[in-house]
Formats: structure tokens, C-alpha cells, sequence
């Protein structure tokens, strides 16, 4: 409970939602308290939009709602928005300067279904651009800085995200997950972070970049927190996004303290293999063993594909790309280049000038992949082995109930670490990027730490619809360790 033992920031979702029922504190005190921090801590990069006045009337307005008796499960707790959801009363950029400074008219499925729990929004973060990149150095306004070394990326494209809930600049934040955009930044940032099975939350409102891969889900510091995030943000969204799952939400706190004696616990032998740094393997290898204590099973599985995932991914990703970012053309919305001699030359300058390098590299491969002549070579392969990685997965979870490794290679790397390679970034996807493929349940969850004393985070990979049982694993961690309650010194 809120006292003065405990700063503000220092209080988790559930916490924070449960001072504010009790009166201990106001959502306008709330709301100001985080303000305050986000201002004070602007040299991180995490947002790139906050508008005072919309959130503290939205404070109010939840004050009001408790007093009346009327407060929904999250009423006044803040939060933050990755800025690839769409907000009526702040901007919304993508992190690219093709949408700099546009409004939407509405708000994304994910963000009404926040606000109608209640949740206070403090801004928008900062983000790779269109979500393309794993260190959010492709954000075309500043890169975030990991809040652990300042000198280190925070992991991408929802680095803004991962950074403002490390550095305790909000409670938690929502983030996307195309090829592991949560789980590799709350990985390199020390945070728990969930994406959902494929089509449990809505993509209405979500700028897309890869509809048949993208997914939104929670980052926060506790698989608890996450959990009750998770149930307020998913749901079916049948008349707006044909994708949403035709799935109620479920309570995913229900099972949290469940025992997890006897759970059976994959390990891919694939990833541990040589490409996986010394210091990731002894943190990750460390909670497998508090996972033992507690009575699991460790059980070796083998996913054969998981090389094959990084190929298959930058050719489907890309090709879903080329097409979802043709509507930027200057023509309704977004930036229009200033002199142009006719439509075509239009069209030319603005995308050349709105879009950053990794996205045309993007658009530029996904049009190849899908031109005559070479669709049947790469597209249609890519589309054949990625339902193959999903058969994979399906043949591993029959002799085991979820599984377990690193989220990523190494820990995070210096700031212009990859320097101008972009493959660099695509192969530090590895691990996540199978269970985006096949459209799994994953989360990570903090490990201990590395190299550096950077943070290491443990990838778990669940069946479809199993979300609670990975949160229920990630919890009793969490009650074994305090990996996911330590923070960054001078935040």
C-alpha cells in the first residue's frame, strides 16, 4: 500500500490499482507523480508525445468515478501507449516521419479497452519505425536509451515501451509483437511483457506492419501485473478487425498461484546451440533450476525449423509490408512532399522523403518476394515452412506443456552496435521469432543478468490459449526470485 516507505513509482499495476480503491491516493496524484518523472527523465528517449491536459482530465474524470462507486478494475491506474496504436487526443506517428504530427479520428480497439477499465494514458513512446527494427535506433525522431546503460539500446520496436517501465516512468505501457517486438525489449530492459495467441487482441487501430504476425500485448514488471493488463486488453473485435479471435477474454490472474509440480517443461536443444552467448545460457540455465526446485520437469524437445524462422520471417514480414504501407502515398493523410511536377513524381518524393532506410529495405524486398516470377520461389516457400515450424511446435507440445530458453542471443548491444548491418538485427530475432511465425503464446520474463550486469530474460513459448498458464510459470518465478523488482540505479 502507498506509503512512504514505497515511492509512487515504485507500486505495480495491482498495487496502484488497489491504493487508488482503497483513497490512499488520487489518479490526479497519480497521473502528476508520473508526469513529473517523464519530464525529469526526457534524456531516455521513452516518449514522443505527452499532452498534460488530456491526462490529467482523464485523472480527474477517473477520481470522479471512484467517488461515485462507478470505477472499473484498472480505474486511475497511468499508462502509456506504444505510438503504433492510434489515439484521438494525442498524436499518432508510428515512430516514422511519413505520419509526423497526425491525428487520428478514433482510437485503436486496444487502447478503448484500457480506457474503458479505467487507465489513465500519460503519452505515447517511442518505437522502431512502423515497428521495423530490434533496437528502436530506427525510430526516426531519437533512439531510447537503455536505462540500465545508457550507452546500450532498449531492444526493439517497442524500446519507448520497455524503457518508461524499467525506468519507472509508468507502471506499464502496451506494446506490439510482429517477430518479437515485446519480448525481446522487456528481455534487454529487465521487464515482464506477454504476447498473446494470435487474434486475441485486436489489431483495429494498430498501424499495421505485418497483419498476419502482429500482435499487441502488456509490458510491466510483474507477470501479476501483466496478467490483469492481458484480461482488460483482449476480447473479440468482430466488426472492426476480421482477424480478432472470436474468443471472451478470460480472467488470466485466475491461475497465477497455481502449483506448477509436475509441469513439464520443453527445451529446444536448438536454442542453446553455439550461437547462444556464455553469460545468457548460465542466467537462463539459473531460473530453470528454480523451476526444478519447485517441481517441474525439464524435458528436451527439439524445434528443427528454428533456423529456418529468419528467412521465412523477412520474407513474409516484408511482403505483408509492401502492401500495408502502399496507402501512404501522400494523397490523404500523412506527409505530402512539398514540390512535385505530377501524381507519379507526387508519390516518389514523399515516400522517399517520409520513410526511413529500414523501411524502404523492407517495402523494397517484400515487392521483390511478391513480383512475378519470384512469388512461387520465396513467398509461396516461406508461407509452406512457416506452416511447417507451426506442425513443429504442435509435435513438441505433446510431450510437454510449455517451453522454455533465451529470449535473445546476448544481452543488449551498444547504441550503433550493429553499425549498418541490418542482418545483424534480423538474426538477434532467432528465438522469438518461431513462435511468432506459428502464432504462439510467448512472454519474457526477467532472468538475472549478464554481461554488464545487463538484464537476461527467459523466453517462455505456450500452446495456443495458454496464456495463463505461461503467466501462472512466470508468477511462481517471480515469488522465487526478485529479477523482475530490481531497477536501474539513479531511476
Amino acid at each position: 500500500m502507498h506509503s512512504a516507505s514505497k515511492p509512487l513509482h515504485d507500486l505495480g499495476v495491482a498495487e496502484l490499482a488497489a491504493s487508488l480503491r482503497a483513497g490512499q491516493v488520487s489518479a490526479v496524484e497519480a497521473a502528476q507523480h508520473f508526469l513529473g518523472r517523464a519530464r525529469s527523465h526526457e534524456s531516455l528517449g521513452a516518449f514522443l508525445a505527452i499532452d498534460e491536459e488530456v491526462t490529467m482530465n482523464q485523472a480527474r474524470a477517473a477520481d470522479a468515478r471512484l467517488a461515485a462507486g462507478t470505477a472499473g478494475p484498472l480505474e486511475g491506474v497511468p499508462l502509456a501507449h506504444k505510438d503504433i496504436f492510434v489515439t484521438k487526443d494525442l498524436p499518432s506517428t508510428a515512430g516514422s516521419r511519413m505520419l509526423e504530427g497526425y491525428r487520428s479520428p478514433f482510437d485503436a480497439t486496444v487502447v478503448r479497452k484500457l480506457a474503458d477499465a479505467g487507465v489513465v494514458t500519460l503519452g505515447k513512446l517511442n518505437c522502431d519505425e512502423f515497428a521495423m527494427g530490434s533496437s528502436n535506433e530506427n525510430s526516426a525522431y531519437q533512439p531510447a536509451c537503455n536505462p540500465w546503460d545508457l550507452s546500450r539500446v532498449p531492444g526493439g520496436s517497442s524500446g519507448g515501451s520497455a524503457v518508461a517501465v524499467a525506468a519507472r516512468l509508468a507502471p506499464a505501457a502496451t506494446g506490439t509483437d510482429t517477430g518479437g517486438s515485446i519480448r525481446q525489449p522487456a528481455s534487454f530492459c529487465g521487464i515482464t511483457g506477454i504476447k498473446p495467441t494470435y487474434g486475441r487482441a485486436s489489431r483495429y487501430g494498430m498501424i499495421a506492419f505485418a497483419s498476419s504476425l502482429d500482435q499487441a500485448g502488456p509490458m510491466a514488471r510483474s507477470a501479476e501485473d501483466c496478467a490483469l493488463l492481458l484480461s482488460n486488453l483482449c476480447g473479440p473485435d468482430p466488426d472492426r478487425d476480421s482477424t480478432s479471435l472470436d474468443l471472451p477474454t478470460e480472467d488470466f490472474a485466475r491461475s497465477l498461484n497455481d502449483s506448477i509440480d509436475g509441469l513439464r517443461i520443453g527445451i529446444p536443444k536448438e536454442f542453446f546451440g553455439e550461437g547462444l552467448s556464455a553469460d545468457v545460457r548460465t542466467a537462463v540455465e539459473g531460473v530453470l533450476g528454480e523451476f526444478e526446485k519447485m517441481g517441474a520437469r525439464l524435458v528436451p524437445i527439439s524445434l528443427p525449423r528454428t533456423e529456418l524462422s529468419i528467412p521465412v520471417y523477412y520474407i513474409i514480414a516484408p511482403a505483408e509490408a509492401s502492401s500495408n504501407l502502399s496507402r501512404f502515398d501522400g494523397v490523404k493523410f500523412g506527409h505530402r512532399a512539398k514540390a512535385f511536377a505530377d501524381l507519379v513524381d507526387m508519390y516518389k518524393k514523399t515516400r522517399a522523403e517520409g520513410f526511413g532506410d529500414e523501411v524502404k529495405r523492407r517495402i523494397m524486398i517484400g515487392t521483390y518476394v511478391l513480383s512475378h516470377g519470384y512469388y512461387d520461389a520465396y513467398y509461396l516457400q516461406a508461407q509452406k515452412i512457416r506452416r511447417m515450424i507451426a506442425d513443429d511446435f504442435q509435435q513438441a507440445f505433446k510431450s510437454c506443456d510449455l517451453i522454455a530458453g533465451p529470449v535473445a542471443p546476448t544481452v543488449a548491444w551498444k547504441l550503433g552496435g550493429h553499425g549498418n548491418d541490418p542482418l545483424a538485427d534480423y538474426l538477434a530475432d532467432i528465438f522469438t521469432l518461431p513462435a511468432s511465425l506459428a502464432g504462439l503464446p510467448g512472454m519474457s520474463v526477467p532472468a538475472g543478468f549478464g554481461d554488464g550486469a545487463m538484464p537476461v530474460g527467459l523466453q517462455l513459448i505456450g500452446n495456443y490459449f495458454t496464456e495463463s498458464r505461461l503467466l501462472n510459470a512466470a508468477h511462481r518465478l517471480q515469488q522465487a526470485t526478485d529479477f523482475h523488482s530490481r531497477k536501474p540505479e539513479g531511476v
